[in-house]
C-alpha cells in the first residue's frame, strides 16, 4: 500500500527482489545461518504421495505463507503462481480457495464469481451464462463455477484480479488454466519429489454454507480427496482453513489435518452464524472464551492484520491488541492475512508517495507485525517476506 517516489524506483525494487528470489530458489532467500537457526527449520526429508513434513512445529516461524501462490507477481491460483512462489523459498502455498463446479469438482478460484479472474467475459459461447446471485447476503453479479463443467471451466484462462494495482500481472493473462485441487495434490508431491523437502499447501474452503445449499458441500469433497492421497492425517502437509467456524468444526470431524479458523473485522459475523441465528461476531471469537472454544477443534487462527494491530481513521497503525497473546496462551497459532507491498495495502505510516502501483517500506511493516509474535503471515510476494524475516531472525539475535 505504500508507494515509490516514482514507477522508475518501483520497478528497479521490484527486480531487485525479483533477481534475489531467482538466486534463493529452493530454499529461503539469503537466509543465514543464523538467521535460519533463529527462525526454524524446514519440514525435512521429501516426501512421496501423502507424505508427512513433521507437522506444524517442523515449520519456520515466522511462517511465510504464498497467498494464492506468488500472486504479487503472476495471476493468482495457477500453477504458475503456486509455481513462483515454491521457487522463491515460500514456507508454505495456499494452493486453492477451493469453490465446486456443476459436476462436482473442486477447483482453485478467489471466489466462485469468475469474471474477475478469468476470461470467462470475452467469450460468446458463455455470454448466457451472467447471473445476479446473492453470495452470502451480497448481490453479486457474474459467471459462477458452479454454473459450469469443469470441461467447460477448463476452456477458460486465467488473468489478472487486480490489473490497476499490478499491470505488470497482466502480462501473463490467458497462460494458465484454472486448476482443480486434485492436480494440485499431484502437483503437491512432485514438487516435494524434485525439491527433496516437503512442500506444504494452505486450501481454503470458500462459502461452505453457500455451497452447501445448493447440494455441493465442500466438506465432504475436501476429505474425500484427502484421503484419496493419504493426506489427511494430524502431520500431513495440509492445513485447512474457513471463515465459517462450523465448516472448520465439520472437517475435524472428517479429517485429523490441522485446522485453522479465519477472521474477518470485529464487527463482521461468519455467515454460517447469520444463518443460524448465532448472534455471535468475530469480536465474541477473539475473546479469551472464545479463543477457548476455537482451540477446542483447531490449531489455529487466521485473522485480519487489524485485529492484531488496529489502525486509527488516517490508516495508521496504533496499539498492538492482546490477541496474539489470548492466542498463544490457549495454544493457537496466528497466521493473519495479507501482506502486499504496494501503497493502497499498506497501512498510511509505510506508504510511500501516492502511486498505487508503487511500493512502499514494506520492510517496515513486516517489523511491526513480527514483532508482535504472530507465528506467520500470508503474503503476495513471498521474497519480501523471506528478507523481512530474516532481517527481523538477524535484529533479534544481535539484540
Amino acid at each position: 500500500m505504500g508507494t515509490q517516489d516514482n514507477e522508475q524506483t518501483a520497478t528497479t525494487g521490484r527486480r531487485t527482489l525479483l533477481g534475489a528470489a531467482v538466486l534463493g530458489a529452493g530454499g529461503v532467500l539469503g537466509l543465514s545461518g543464523r538467521a535460519a537457526a533463529a527462525g526454524g527449520g524446514h519440514g525435512g526429508a521429501a516426501q512421496g504421495s501423502g507424505g508427512h513434513g513433521g507437522g506444524l512445529k517442523s515449520l519456520p516461524k515466522p511462517t511465510i505463507i504464498g497467498h494464492r501462490g506468488a500472486s504479487g507477481y503472476r495471476p493468482e491460483h495457477t500453477l504458475g503462481s503456486y509455481q513462483l512462489a515454491l521457487d522463491m523459498g515460500a514456507d508454505i502455498v495456499e494452493a486453492g480457495d477451493l469453490v465446486p463446479t456443476r459436476d462436482g469438482h473442486l477447483v482453485c478460484r478467489h471466489e466462485p464469481e469468475i469474471g474477475g479472474t478469468t476470461d470467462v467475459a470475452s467469450r460468446p459461447e458463455f455470454a448466457g451464462r451472467r447471473r445476479t446471485k446473492s453470495l452470502d447476503g451480497v448481490a453479486t453479479t457474474g459467471w459462477f463455477t458452479e454454473d459450469f463443467t469443469l470441461a467447460e471451466l477448463k476452456t477458460l484462462r486465467a488473468t489478472e484480479r487486480i490489473p490497476a494495482n499490478r499491470p505488470h500481472n497482466t502480462l501473463y493473462d490467458g497462460r494458465w488454466e484454472i486448476p482443480t485441487f486434485e492436480e494440485v495434490l499431484r502437483w503437491q508431491d512432485e514438487q516435494t519429489r524434485k525439491r527433496g523437502k516437503q512442500v506444504w499447501i494452505y486450501p481454503e474452503l470458500k462459502h461452505p454454507t453457500y455451497f452447501r445449499e445448493q447440494g455441493l458441500g465442500l466438506e465432504e469433497r475436501v476429505a474425500k480427496a484427502l484421503r484419496k492421497h493419504r493426506k489427511d492425517r494430524r502431520d500431513s502437509p495440509v492445513i485447512l482453513q474457513s471463515f465459517e467456524p462450523t465448516s472448520v468444526q465439520r472437517m475435524n470431524r472428517l479429517v485429523d489435518n490441522p485446522l485453522v479458523v479465519l477472521l474477518s473485522g470485529a464487527n463482521t459475523r461468519p455467515w454460517d452464524f447469520e444463518t443460524t441465528g448465532d448472534p455471535r461476531t468475530t469480536a465474541d471469537l477473539i475473546t479469551p472464551a472464545g479463543l477457548r472454544e476455537i482451540a477446542s477443534y483447531a490449531q489455529g487462527i487466521g485473522p485480519t492484520l487489524d485485529l492484531v494491530i488496529p489502525k486509527d481513521a488516517a490508516g495508521r497503525l496504533t496499539e498492538p491488541t492482546t490477541l496474539v497473546r489470548d492466542a498463544h496462551k490457549v495454544g493457537l497459532l496466528l497466521h493473519p492475512y495479507t501482506m502486499r507491498n504496494e501503497n493502497p495495502f499498506l497501512p498510511a505510516d509505510f506508504r510511500k508517495g501516492t502511486d498505487p502501483d508503487a511500493y512502499g517500506d514494506v520492510f517496515g511493516a513486516y517489523r511491526t507485525y513480527f514483532a508482535t509474535g504472530i507465528d506467520g503471515v500470508f503474503t503476495d510476494n513471498p521474497d519480501t517476506g523471506l528478507l523481512a524475516r530474516e532481517d527481523f531472525a538477524t535484529r533479534v539475535v544481535n539484540h
